[in-house]
């Protein structure tokens, strides 16, 4: 579902943010950043490393104040005193989930965040049985999380985040650790939770099969976004994705590969689905 900007208050509204880490020479991890999200988007930050998309989630959700610039969250300015209001509205999923856990098992490490909010035992109850369910680890609410798989584990991480019942979620570099099954899992899971929810989801990656499920992808380079668009639009942008430091999607090597070989190959962006599609129409009219 995309959005309209003319139709929709923005969810969260960036303006003009930078931030430079301290002891670091003169240039800004974040350079003049603008952006909007609105309702029920998904947007990907994607990047090389040191781009500066982790930096900005953490801006995001309070975990760092930009030097310079504004942000707002729901209307709400972001600032220390705003910060816990905003970090109710936003729920962050982090790379490692071994650096989430708390609790000695699946379904007491979903409470911990429910319990440092002070809900109702009856409602922590109801809120973690969810969480695991929709997330498909209810068979292992009393396991350690040591003993899951990565994807297992990220998959307890997001329901720790989504039992707390945030508007948005910002997967910081969240697949990057697992293994292909353990991305499409976490993938997968996040697709169904954002439609059943209505959330609002942010994605930072340099994965581009990931990016491929936004609505929106913004590409970052050196602190500053430097192309927005569709994911048909940027990552049929070819060799220009590996000049900012990304991977050409598979769909889009084997386009080349064929179109040098004197094959026909369409125009557009297809995702690896058209591409197996238009394989098999193509071998049929043979």
């Amino acid at each position: 579902m995309r959005v309209l900007e003319s139709v929709t208050e923005p969810l969260i509204e960036i303006n003009q943010i930078a931030y430079k880490y301290q002891g670091q020479d003169d240039r800004k991890a974040l350079d003049d950043v603008s952006l909007k999200v609105f309702p029920n988007e998904w947007v990907a930050l994607i990047g090389h490393n040191g781009s500066g998309k982790s930096t900005l989630a953490k801006t995001i959700n309070g975990l760092i104040l930009p030097d310079e610039g504004t942000i707002t969250i729901k209307g709400k300015p972001l600032k220390e005193e705003t910060i816990w209001d905003v970090r109710r509205t936003i729920g962050m999923v982090f790379q490692n989930p071994d650096n989430q856990f708390v609790g000695s098992t699946v379904e007491d490490d979903v409470a911990f965040g429910l319990e440092n909010q002070g809900i109702p035992r009856e409602d922590m109850l109801q809120r973690v049985s969810q969480a695991l369910e929709q997330v498909r680890m209810s068979e292992f609410s009393t396991k350690e999380p040591a003993r899951l798989s990565g994807g297992q584990k990220q998959r307890v991480a997001i329901a720790g985040v989504i039992a707390l019942r945030p508007d948005v979620i910002i997967l910081d570099e969240a697949t990057s650790m697992l293994d292909p099954q353990g991305r499409r899992e976490v993938i997968e899971t996040i697709e169904k939770i954002k439609e059943e929810e209505n959330l609002t989801v942010i994605s930072i990656t340099h994965d581009i099969d990931e990016a491929a499920n936004a609505s929106r992808v913004l590409v970052m380079k050196q602190g500053t976004i430097i192309k927005e668009g569709t994911p048909e639009a940027i990552f049929s942008e070819g060799d220009k994705l590996i000049e900012w430091g990304l991977d050409v999607p598979f769909p889009e090597k084997l386009k080349s590969a064929l179109a040098k070989k004197g094959v026909t190959v369409p125009e557009g962006y297809l995702t690896e689905e058209g591409l197996v599609d238009w394989l098999w129409t193509s071998s049929l009219k043979k």
